[in-house]
């Protein structure tokens, strides 16, 4: 029975889903997935919920006498009502079989009391007028986003409602729609190694300054979104959109990017640059560069252009610029709490997210500057979190054309001057290995040089 001068709950729900339990210890299993003791409005009914939900975590019998010892070891036995109250709740329940049914009654009523909490925190937020109108808005989400999370559990699924989902999604498109299974870079090597950047996937693509991440990032946006027309959300923390838009009009029109950031272009590379930019211009792709974000305003601003429309790829340049939602005395708590948010993301929008991160100096003390897995800066659990983490390498940042004499043969082993090495260091679903690309500095752009795989 729900009272009108109080928040959403069913009491004789409630007890029903505890005299399910104390007369049946086998109903824990069908509720424990989705119902917690903070579901029940009452206190002394969560706090039988909770003896019955430690027994069952113990993997205790769970009856009066049970519950009765849980309770008085807890110092709640006579707060709960004592056996009395216990002998109550298995007398006005002749069956357990419908517990489930009874305890999902319990749990909508905790969801609503939780909906009406959210409205009063998003209400106060109004209130403060000291508050920039994007923080308030990303933190009334966040309220809204913990309310849906908490409702939402997965649980296991036959195998044929899989397959029926599998084939659902890669069998032949509709006349006039297009399924992007996976968002493709068009490095002929780099895809044909990964498959293409996997839907709910983590990527880390990892290098030290100047090597070419950014570069390589801002490389797989255009393909992606100009070849394949995947929407892609960029959030440049690290540069503003101006200058991202430089970039991606120096690689398409094929001009010097000093040129294109100065002005001081010829005639002829003036046509190719408007050119450029009415392709660009069509190109579904959208750049948040606001510096500073806090994961939960990108995680916001994410889900914002998702119900507009289906992104298909997010990019964030850089990791380590990312501020974590809670303070934290270490910067590596800080950032294995952003990669497990990064990680949430792509699954909540069953995309793919490429992070660009940074390297630790550790790789210029090394006698060989390859990078490896614990060289990712701040690591904690970048690498655990990550399911793809690539590597970009380059010799001609290392040694010049001299020292490379010295110890190659150039006619077997010629100076790779813009040859990158990407490194797959680790691969979840796949193997790891290298693949090469030619780095142009001149427009920054990437550019496939062969198509021969080198797996491990």
């Amino acid at each position: 029975m729900i009272s009108e001068n109080l928040p959403p709950h069913d009491v004789e729900a409630e007890k029903a889903v505890l005299g399910s339990l104390l007369i049946d210890s086998e109903g824990i299993f069908k509720v424990a997935t989705f119902l917690r003791p903070e579901d029940f409005f009452t206190p002394e009914n969560q706090w039988i919920y909770d003896a019955c939900f430690s027994l069952y975590q113990r993997n205790e019998g769970i009856n009066q006498i049970t519950v009765a010892h849980e309770l008085a070891q807890k110092g709640r036995l006579e707060e709960a009502g004592g056996a009395a109250y216990l002998s109550h709740l298995v007398s006005m329940v002749p069956t357990s079989l419908h517990v489930e049914h009874f305890a999902k009654i319990v749990s909508r009523s905790a969801v609503m009391r939780r909906l009406i909490s959210a409205g009063s925190q998003i209400t106060a937020l109004g209130y403060e007028a000291d508050t920039e109108v994007d923080v308030s808005l990303s933190r009334a989400e966040d309220i809204l986003f913990r309310v849906r999370q908490r409702q939402s559990r997965q649980d296991f699924v036959p195998i044929r409602q899989v397959l029926g989902q599998y084939f659902e999604e890669t069998g032949p498109t509709p006349p006039g729609e297009e399924a992007i299974p996976h968002v493709l870079t068009y490095f002929t090597a780099l895809d044909d190694f990964l498959g293409g950047l996997q839907r709910s996937d983590l990527i880390v693509l990892a290098a030290r300054p100047s090597v070419g991440k950014t570069s390589l990032a801002l490389n797989i946006v255009r393909n992606a979104a100009i070849n394949q027309k995947a929407c892609v959300a960029l959030f440049s923390l690290e540069m503003s959109r101006q200058a991202v838009v430089q970039r991606l009009l120096a690689n398409e029109a094929n001009v010097d990017s000093r040129s294109v950031r100065s002005g001081s272009y010829t005639e002829k590379e003036e046509r190719r640059i408007m050119e450029a930019s009415g392709i660009l211009s069509e190109a579904p792709i959208y750049i948040d560069d606001s510096p500073q974000l806090r994961v939960v305003e990108m995680r916001g601003k994410a889900q914002r252009l998702y119900r507009e429309r289906t992104v298909d790829l997010v990019i964030v340049d850089y990791l380590q610029l990312i501020q974590g939602g809670s303070r934290s005395d270490s910067r590596v708590q800080e950032v294995s709490e952003i990669t497990r948010s990064l990680k949430a993301l792509a699954r909540e929008m069953d995309a793919p997210v490429l992070a660009i991160s940074q390297l630790s100096r550790a790789v210029e003390w090394r006698a060989s500057h390859k990078p490896q897995l614990s060289d990712l800066r701040e690591s904690g659990s970048i690498e655990q979190d990550a399911d793809v983490v690539i590597f970009i390498y380059r010799d001609d940042m290392y040694f010049t054309e001299d020292e490379w004499k010295k110890n190659h043969d150039i006619e077997v082993e010629p100076y790779p001057r813009g040859i990158a090495d990407i490194i797959i260091a680790k691969h979840r679903n796949g193997p790891t290995g290298d693949v090469k690309l030619r780095f142009l500095p001149r427009t920054a752009k990437f550019e496939d040089l062969e198509t021969e795989l080198s797996a491990a």
